[in-house]
């Protein structure tokens, strides 16, 4: 075998290509944010701290991970090239499984930021150092990059007979692994195990570490000083809530099975591929204050060079 075929969603093909339409609007605006929110951080010196590098890192990610899945579900979509070589198909595997781990092991080193910044403010800058970013870095990228290498390494030494109707949009370890004709109980086992390794013990982490921001914040007794702290905690816990939610949803409504539509997960997944990475630039974009002056600054610029190359026209 060859190829697979991704069948997207088998029982709504009729009127599919219309929720291209919303996923092709919410691809364009996670890319032009994102890029907007790496060219704000970049350009803007004073943003070159530890906070903002993982806001960038965070941007970075979600490029990748919408990019890699989004572009092939329109063309599925669209002109129904719902045909996918194997070696794609596992790379594509490897790809959603280490960046969305990495998502969450971002956000938990965000938490970790929030937490020393409120808890421990006089330490901060000791603890939050350039190191410590680097080793963060390393930290989210070997491990998730490096347990997730083997999920579409089992998937390619299982023997795939006949069967190449993946009922999926994306190759998702579980869609491919049924297709084969082998015993695919080690792939389930570990995707299992690295699933609560990489996002369970992140989520239980960060749960933890804002129960103890929320317990210091509600003993500050200096005016303003609490909302000030909730201020800042806010687009992190935003996005940390979206995002383990919309995870939450998609593992109940898998074990599920029968009792709910086959489509609704796959439709769950699709946009959790998307609306993250073009929820997350907006919230933070909203919500800070340098970010935003950082943007109004660049469109500033950007209009001002229009009227200039007018009026040398002129």
């Amino acid at each position: 075998m060859s190829h697979f075929m991704l069948i997207c969603f088998p029982n709504i093909q009729s009127w599919q290509h219309w929720l291209s339409i919303p996923l092709a609007l919410l691809l364009l605006s996670a890319i032009v944010a994102n890029i907007l929110i790496l060219a704000v951080i970049q350009r803007e010196l004073h943003l070159h701290v530890p906070m903002y590098y993982f806001i960038a890192l965070l941007a970075l990610l979600d490029l990748v991970m919408c990019l890699s899945t989004i572009p092939k579900i329109l063309g599925i979509l669209w002109f129904n090239w719902k045909v996918i070589d194997l070696h794609a198909c596992f790379l594509q595997m490897y790809i959603m499984n280490s960046f969305l781990a990495s998502q969450s092991a971002t956000f938990l080193v965000m938490a970790f930021d929030r937490y020393t910044a409120i808890c421990n403010p006089l330490h901060y800058t000791s603890i939050i150092s350039s190191s410590f970013v680097s080793k963060a870095f390393a930290f989210i990228l070997l491990r998730n990059l490096l347990l997730s290498l083997a999920h579409p390494v089992l998937a390619a030494r299982l023997p795939y007979c006949s069967r190449n109707i993946v009922e999926n949009c994306v190759c998702g370890v579980v869609s491919v692994t049924s297709l084969a004709c082998g015993d695919s109980t080690i792939n389930k086992l570990y995707q299992l195990a690295t699933g609560f390794i990489l996002l369970g013990i992140d989520f239980i982490c960060i749960s933890l570490s804002y129960c103890m921001i929320f317990r210091v914040v509600m003993k500050l007794q200096a005016e303003g000083a609490a909302a000030k702290a909730f201020s800042t905690c806010t687009p992190h816990f935003i996005l940390i809530s979206f995002f383990y939610t919309v995870l939450l949803v998609l593992i109940f409504t898998n074990t599920m099975g029968n009792k709910i539509p086959p489509d609704v997960p796959i439709l769950i997944n699709v946009f959790h591929f998307v609306v993250p990475s073009a929820m997350n630039p907006i919230v933070y974009g909203l919500r800070s204050k340098d970010i935003k002056q950082g943007i109004m600054k660049m469109i500033g610029k950007g209009n001002t060079h229009l009227n200039e190359k007018d009026n040398a026209t002129n």
